[in-house]
Parts: C-alpha cells; structure tokens; sequence
C-alpha cells in the first residue's frame, strides 16, 4: 500500500485573503453604529483615498 505524503507549501509574503479580512472587519466596526445617511458620506470620503494613488 503507497502512503501519500503531503507537500508543504511556502510561506506566503503577502495573504491576500487575510489582508482583505482585516479591512472588512474594520470597515463594518466603523459603519457598525451608522445610520444610511452617515453611512454613504462615509463612503464617499474614505473611497476618495482609492483614486489618490
């Protein structure tokens, strides 16, 4: 009977998924008491940081 032996994977320099997850959590803690209104001013001026770069 063959064993299979697993293959390990190299240390990622960047977890995109991680990352992503971090933003999300922080982004929905900032929004969490907000009501619609506070909530689109939010968003237009945080994604204005988006188009800077």
């Amino acid at each position: 009977m063959k064993t299979k032996t697993k293959k390990t994977t190299p240390e990622k320099e960047f977890d995109t998924v991680k990352t992503f997850r971090a933003i999300k959590d922080k982004i929905s803690l900032e929004m969490a008491n907000m009501n619609f209104e506070q909530i689109k001013e939010y968003l237009k001026s945080n994604s204005a940081k988006l188009y800077t770069k």
